[in-house]
């Protein structure tokens, strides 16, 4: 077996946090090489170490930033609030990979590093405190540009076209899960589409503010050991790299103590949760035996006990990746809450997981609820007719001719009897019938 790359920082921290099994986000930790390629490369040109070691440390980066070497980051994510056993486990490895020949003889476990030092080499001019939220907003505002907004304009491409497919089906509109005034089918579709649109836009301010970086206070944010020019070249090369409008933040101290940003795109995801769930639940409840206006995908048994049962799950899916995002925010606010005291928040780590866990849920439901339910989704047109027709609630087009409790009555007869609204006002009204059909016409409601 290959000895482990990293030394005896990242080998204490796996002894005091043996806690729950799962380790940091690989695109978290991606991103923290990124930022040690890059802060290596500007510390070489600042002359704050050797261009050969700043050589080295980028290109060993560079081999984790690629996806290399992932296996070496075991740390647990319950750790030290600021995040600094990932911080130095990052170090470690770095070094590890320049020392190889030390590596092998196990120097490095022993805090033997020649050529490389983790802390005067590769955390040069940085600190945990505030590496580890300039990772953190990096690779959330990535995962959310690149994966998760994608994801959400697809379904927004799926339910327009539904839009435009049942645009001229009328349907009886529902409000308190009661049968109210008619509305078009595809107008349903769209506002589900709409809402989308307006979560894509509270994500999208999200990346804004994530982009505000801390990097360059080090330690409790004043830029104590931190070359002055440090973080903005840094920070230009990461916006270079990445596209993501990056700029150092005005207070650094704000910055680290409490990271606010976190929480506008931890909301952004609980909104994006909310749009889901509300179509999810809509669309399972149109699908229903009860209702049966929309006819779903066929994708599985749905019982193991009661044969050809089939259910919703993908909506069923949705919902409970829904209920987890929302636990995440709450989650996310307490660590805001509780975790902010002074020059630090000490609960990074968890906010970091949280908010990609979320990110990733979200877009893995998102895609699958366009592909395999919105796309194949069909109206049951004979039952949509038949609710309108008899729904007493048509008797509300009636009220501006014959008066409110007039057009109750109607409403209340057709309940009782089964008959349809014009066949009661036909006969209790004298509304010549000509007239009655266009004011019950659903086409002049909606």
């Amino acid at each position: 077996m290959p000895r482990p790359l990293y030394g005896s920082h990242t080998r204490k921290a796996l002894e005091n946090f043996p806690v729950s099994g799962w380790e940091m986000h690989s695109e978290f930790i991606r991103v923290l090489a990124l930022i040690k390629e890059h802060a290596a490369r500007v510390n070489g040109e600042l002359r704050e170490i050797s261009k050969a070691h700043a050589q080295a440390i980028a290109a060993a980066a560079s081999l984790i930033k690629k996806g290399k070497h992932l296996d070496q980051f075991p740390v647990d994510g319950f750790q030290t609030g600021s995040g600094t056993s990932t911080n130095m486990n990052m170090n470690e490895v770095i070094a590890g990979i320049v020392n190889g020949e030390n590596n092998e003889k196990g120097e490095m476990g022993k805090g033997k590093w020649e050529l490389v030092h983790p802390n005067d080499h590769v955390n040069r001019g940085q600190s945990s405190n505030d590496i580890i939220p300039t990772a953190m907003q990096i690779s959330v505002a990535l995962e959310a540009r690149d994966r998760l907004i994608p994801a959400l304009t697809l379904l927004v491409k799926e339910l327009s076209k539904k839009e435009k497919e049942f645009s001229s089906i009328i349907k009886i509109g529902r409000t308190h899960l009661m049968d109210a005034v008619p509305v078009r089918l595809g107008d349903e579709f769209q506002s589900y589409a709409s809402l989308l649109v307006q979560a894509i836009h509270s994500v999208t301010q999200g990346i804004e503010m994530l982009s505000n970086l801390p990097l360059g206070g080090t330690a409790v944010g004043t830029g104590i050991n931190a070359h002055p020019k440090f973080a903005g070249k840094v920070i230009a090369a990461l916006a270079k790299e990445t596209g993501l409008p990056l700029e150092e933040t005005e207070d650094h101290i704000a910055a680290q103590s409490c990271p606010l940003a976190a929480k506008v795109m931890s909301s952004a995801l609980a909104g994006v949760a909310i749009a889901l769930t509300k179509m999810a639940n809509d669309i399972r409840l149109m699908g229903s035996d009860s209702i049966g206006e929309l006819i779903l995908p066929v994708l599985q048994a749905g019982s193991s006990i009661m044969p050809a049962k089939v259910n919703p799950v993908l909506c069923e899916g949705v919902e409970q990746v829904a209920i987890k995002v929302a636990g995440s925010d709450s989650i996310i606010t307490q660590c805001l809450m509780q975790g902010s005291r002074f020059e630090l928040n000490t609960c990074l780590p968890l906010i970091a997981e949280e908010l990609l866990i979320s990110i990733r849920l979200l877009t893995n439901v998102s895609h699958l609820f366009a592909e395999k339910c919105i796309r194949g989704i069909k109206a049951n047109t004979k039952n949509i007719k038949d609710r309108l027709e008899r729904s007493a609630m048509l008797a509300t087009a009636l009220a501006p001719e014959i008066g409110y409790e007039k057009a109750a009555e109607i409403a209340k007869e057709a309940l009782k009897t089964g008959e349809t609204i014009l066949e009661v006002a036909a006969r209790s009204t004298k509304i010549p019938l000509v007239k009655l059909k266009k004011l019950l016409d659903p086409n002049l409601m909606v």
